[in-house]
């Protein structure tokens, strides 16, 4: 499985994620006991053995008996994780990163399909490889579709400041979270808390307090500035008069 591209940053080849969770996996591989280094280790027996004290040929059949086991019991492994690999494909999951200074990420993404190399199933996303080892979360969508949509509203929500010192200017915010709620299905409400719900009800009944206030206001300059329109009209009339006399 090679490795075509690599970035590079401040003149030196840095590691993704993808290379990372690969090598990871074939470190783990080099380091296991597989049927090839139980053969290797059964062949130098034989070729080392003491010839005056040579393996008797039951002990040399014992020995290959356990051989076939640890290669059944491998091949069996091998299967389980294609099998467990291939029902993934298409579904959104969360992948376990390691960036080269330690620090741990996790990334999301949509299993495109599956590579099986070496016995190691991979899990291709983005056009990257991913080990199945560092498989973390298999997430159904509608779940994160409303879980973030519950997050947004929350951040939003949370920008607001106290419902006392709402004023028109944040008018539109509230009106666009108070739409964004009555969209939500009730199982993307559940993802809510009853105590932000609480709050958007709080900051709604108080913007309308401010908007009724508003009108009352607009509504007494509109009065006065029709009142004084009238004296002046009044006035020139009378004025008229008088020069028509």
């Amino acid at each position: 499985m090679s490795v075509l591209m690599a970035p590079v940053k401040d003149g030196v080849i840095q590691e993704t994620d993808s290379q990372a969770s690969i090598k990871k996996a074939q470190t783990a591989d080099n380091n296991g006991m597989d049927k090839d280094a139980f053969l290797q280790l059964l062949v130098a027996q034989m070729q080392y053995q003491d010839p005056l004290e040579p393996t008797s040929n039951t002990e040399y059949i014992s020995q290959y008996a356990q051989f076939s086991q640890v290669e059944q019991m491998q091949n069996m492994a091998a299967t389980s994780e294609l099998a467990r690999a291939t029902s993934l494909v298409g579904q959104e999951v969360y992948i376990k990163t390691t960036t080269s200074n330690g620090k741990q990420n996790l990334l999301y993404g949509k299993v495109d399909y599956v590579v099986f190399e070496n016995g190691k199933a991979y899990l291709a996303i983005d056009e990257s490889l991913y080990s199945l080892d560092d498989l973390d979360t298999v997430v159904d969508l509608d779940y994160k579709n409303a879980f973030d949509k519950a997050y947004d509203f929350t951040v939003k929500l949370n920008k607001l400041p106290v419902v006392n010192g709402i004023d028109l200017s944040y008018a539109d915010d509230i009106d666009e979270l108070e739409k964004i709620y009555n969209e939500m299905t009730d199982y993307e409400k559940s993802f809510l808390t009853d105590e932000n719900v609480e709050k958007l009800k709080k900051y709604i009944e108080k913007l309308k307090e401010v908007r009724e206030a508003a009108d009352k206001v607009e509504g007494g300059d509109k009065e006065d500035g029709e009142d004084e329109e009238d004296s002046k009209t009044e006035g020139t009339e009378g004025a008229g008069g008088t020069g028509q006399a």
